[in-house]
């Protein structure tokens, strides 16, 4: 299983644009991704009600995880996004 750490780079954390921005993303990413807050809860990352309900600040560290064919791709992908303000684009 490929994992990444990331810090959440968007002013408002992963709250309404930039949580469905990155829900919608991780949909697309070819494998099932795991989003972890930094409390140890884990969601669907393609779920935008998973992504909202951990309730991620700016600046907090989270882990992705994924499996299968593709895996490091979609985290490398996904990663940058989270190392993006989404909320400035």
């Amino acid at each position: 299983m490929a994992e990444k750490k990331v810090t959440v780079a968007s002013s408002v954390g992963l709250h309404a644009r930039p949580a469905s921005l990155f829900a919608q993303a991780a949909a697309k990413a070819g494998v099932p991704v795991q989003l972890t807050s930094a409390a140890g809860k884990s969601v669907n990352a393609a779920s935008i009600l998973g992504v909202l309900s951990l309730g991620i600040g700016h600046a907090e560290e989270v882990t992705l995880s994924a499996d299968g064919e593709g895996a490091e791709a979609a985290l490398d992908q996904l990663a940058e996004l989270l190392n993006t303000d989404l909320d400035k684009e």
